[in-house]
């Protein structure tokens, strides 16, 4: 019998977004300054943080703002040819209330702009791994279910 050696280990990039949605169930999308296609808010979690916390960190820095963050709606097995293995975690941020949407102030040197879509135009609108992933959050948003996915397709059992 083999031994599982630390370096056989996966060990994937992790990432956290936030859906959050406007008075008529649209979703935000932010344009980046160093991407050439909208994304949602969130990054990459630091040494120590969890995907919640992150979620929550990122949006503070690239919105300005601290609303609360609900609970999970995704989580996705995505590897990119690029950027390795990476699993994906995408949460829940409600309606974004006009308080909070009045007092948003993008990071100049990470956002250009931001704007709610309908999100039955997502795929026009950024790359299709992450509008895949959007749909599914918004269904599960919507059903109530929390969706595991691969590559942004949900895996049935």
């Amino acid at each position: 019998m083999a031994t599982d050696s630390p370096d056989s280990f996966a060990r994937p990039h992790v990432a956290a977004g936030v859906l959050f949605f406007d008075e008529e169930d649209r979703v935000l999308l932010v344009v980046p300054a160093y991407k050439d296609y909208r994304e949602i808010p969130g990054g990459y979690l630091e040494h120590g943080e969890s995907p919640k916390e992150a979620a929550a960190r990122e949006v503070e820095e690239e919105l300005g703002i601290r609303p609360p963050i609900g609970r999970l709606l995704v989580a996705d097995w995505a590897p990119d040819e690029r950027e390795g293995d990476k699993l994906l975690f995408l949460f829940d941020g409600g309606r974004l209330s006009p308080e909070h949407r009045d007092h948003i102030q993008l990071a100049p040197d990470e956002l250009t702009d931001y704007a709610f879509h309908d999100v039955a135009r997502i795929q026009e609108l950024t790359i299709a791994r992450l509008a895949r992933r959007i749909v599914q959050g918004y269904a599960a948003r919507q059903d109530g279910s929390t969706r595991y996915l691969e590559h942004g397709r949900p895996i049935s059992s």
